[in-house]
């Protein structure tokens, strides 16, 4: 079977047994909706694994790998995008924990009302529907890489599906972060287990730079295809985007306390940053390897690379160890796809389906949650099926939660903006985006005097003519902030009491113990917390920082400085 072993077998049916066992045990938790959906009471340790569970998965070092193989050490960016936004999440995990909602559509609904509530749902499902699919794509790719074929990938994917979905449906948002645990240590395992044979291989890293002559291969920015603008375009974007993810909610806000969900969010995404390098480098070792054997590199599918190389080294080592990366590349999916299926039930049953059928019982909404996760999981397949590879998928992926970011930005920093406001952003950020996909508005943007020096557009080989992605990012992101604004200087302001609800959420701290008895509300005793403010010129809601978000905002800055600094040290 390619390499195989019967032992890779039996350590791949020992992990799926036992994970799946372990998410049906904690079922046992589960009594209520919030329960299922947004259990609160996980230390630092859990929501570390938890943020870096649910964010790291097999199909981003897919994509890594495959663009590192392409274009060299820059590809890095497709996952790195992240990092300039990662200090960013010291101060969102601690908003999102204080709004003390279930799920991100509640607070729409409560800072503007429950059309917006319910368009962010519909947009939030699409959009993790899509992420299902693109990590379901990513996996499928390596599975059948790296067994030669010999494990179909259609039927691995249905059966890992069946896995997550089974305790995902069992246990909800708690089967998920206790699995992750779990997950997250094999997902470490998946990242770093290729590198050190194949760097053998080659000769290190001294090795590859002798192997590989073309400078552009081993330089972290790229200009004209993964430079300073695409970079910090693709920044904006993810920050943007990132509290529009409606499973960041359960990232950020399943902890006993805030400042859990910030050292979750924000140190369990660093940990990813640093898997990432081992991505990068494992397919950077990968492009000299193949050389070294005279390979023609036209000849390699970029995403199969991981898996290829993974087949070709793993079974020499020892038998069992494929087994071993195939368990933890399982893993590293079925942690990001439990609590993106539970993410999307949530937003289905809390924010479409109560309202349409108030008054029911608690067991009948957790029967309709745990149906509506077929659904969801059922379209990301179809989805998977439906696009052409990973970086395509990924690229649709990354614009979908910006649309609704951008009103979720206003209405934190503009207290004039208005429902219709939130609308019209939005529904201009996918126009303005479909726009960009357009043929005759990419030729009407190449015949412009200025498309070449600015470079608007570009073409692969083999593809047709395409808008420049940061330039889309632009275009979007500008036409749905300007939409948002004037909308909202000509429509009907929300009302002063829902706005002062939302704002003195925000400010208010999370006390030892607190109990809460209804969504986006103050518990019984807490009093709003007064802060004194920078700003509220011209409607503006801008606080002054805490001495602790100031802490903690440069210290995610310095972590990336030394990430960013250790990583062109080490190649260079």
């Amino acid at each position: 079977m390619g390499g195989f072993h019967i032992i890779d077998i039996v350590v791949l049916l020992t992990y799926l047994v036992g994970i799946t066992a372990l998410g049906i045990w904690m079922a046992r938790r589960v009594k209520t909706v919030t329960d299922f959906f947004m259990p609160r009471n996980f230390g630092k340790a859990m929501m570390i694994t938890n943020a870096f569970g649910t964010g790291t998965a097999s199909d981003q070092a897919v994509t890594v790998a495959a663009e590192t193989f392409r274009s060299g050490l820059s590809g890095i960016w497709w996952q790195w995008i992240w990092l300039p936004a990662t200090p960013f999440y010291w101060i969102i995990a601690a908003i999102m924990r204080r709004l003390r909602a279930t799920t991100t559509a509640d607070v729409y609904a409560l800072r503007y009302d429950k059309s917006v509530a319910v368009l962010f749902s519909v947009v939030g499902v699409v959009g993790l529907s899509v992420k299902i699919g693109l990590m379901l794509k990513g996996t499928s790719a390596i599975i059948d890489s790296c067994t030669g074929g010999a494990i179909s990938a259609n039927w691995a994917i249905a059966l890992v599906t069946i896995m997550f979905v089974s305790y995902g449906m069992a246990g909800g948002l708690s089967a998920a972060i206790v699995t992750d645990f779990v997950q997250g240590i094999l997902t470490v395992v998946f990242s770093f287990l290729l590198l050190p044979f194949v760097f053998q291989a080659v000769g290190g890293l001294a090795g590859i730079r002798e192997t590989i002559q073309d400078p552009k291969m081993l330089s972290l920015v790229v200009p004209g295809r993964i430079g300073v603008f695409f970079v910090l375009m693709y920044a904006f974007q993810a920050l943007l985007g990132i509290v529009a993810q409606p499973f960041i909610m359960g990232v950020c806000a399943s902890g006993r306390t805030e400042m859990d969900g910030r050292v979750g969010f924000m140190v369990g995404n660093m940990v990813k940053r640093i898997c990432t390098i081992a991505w990068s480098l494992t397919a950077l070792a990968a492009v000299a390897w193949y050389m070294n054997r005279g390979v023609d590199l036209s000849t390699i599918k970029p995403d199969y690379v991981y898996g290829d190389v993974a087949r070709a080294f793993l079974p020499a080592v020892m038998p069992g160890l494929l087994g071993v990366f195939l368990a933890s590349l399982l893993a590293a999916v079925m942690s990001s796809c439990d609590a993106f299926m539970i993410s999307s039930s949530g937003l289905f049953t809390e924010n479409i389906y109560k309202p349409l059928r108030p008054g029911c019982s608690e067991s009948h909404y957790l029967t309709v949650g745990r149906f509506a996760s077929l659904l969801v999981v059922a379209w990301g397949i179809f989805f998977a099926y439906l696009v052409p590879d990973v970086v395509t998928a990924l690229k649709i992926w990354f614009k979908i939660a910006p649309m609704m970011g951008i009103a979720f930005w206003l209405g934190l920093f503009w207290r004039r903006t208005t429902v219709a406001g939130a609308w019209a952003s939005t529904l201009m950020g996918f126009g303005i985006w479909w726009l960009t996909t357009r043929t005759w508005f990419i030729q009407a943007l190449a015949d412009l005097p200025a498309a070449d020096s600015l470079r608007l557009v570009w073409q692969q080989p083999g593809k047709s003519m395409a808008m420049y992605e940061p330039w889309v990012i632009g275009f979007y992101s500008l036409a749905a902030l300007l939409a948002g604004i004037l909308v909202s200087l000509v429509t009907q302001p929300v009302a002063e009491e829902k706005l002062t609800t939302f704002y003195d959420l925000t400010r208010t701290p999370i006390t030892e113990g607190e109990v809460l008895t209804q969504t986006c509300a103050l518990p019984e005793g807490v009093q709003p917390v007064p802060r004194r403010m920078l700003t509220t010129a011209f409607g503006l809601e801008i606080p002054v920082p805490s001495t602790t978000s100031v802490v903690g905002f440069l210290a995610g800055w310095v972590m990336v400085g030394a990430l960013i600094g250790g990583f062109v040290w080490l190649v260079s």
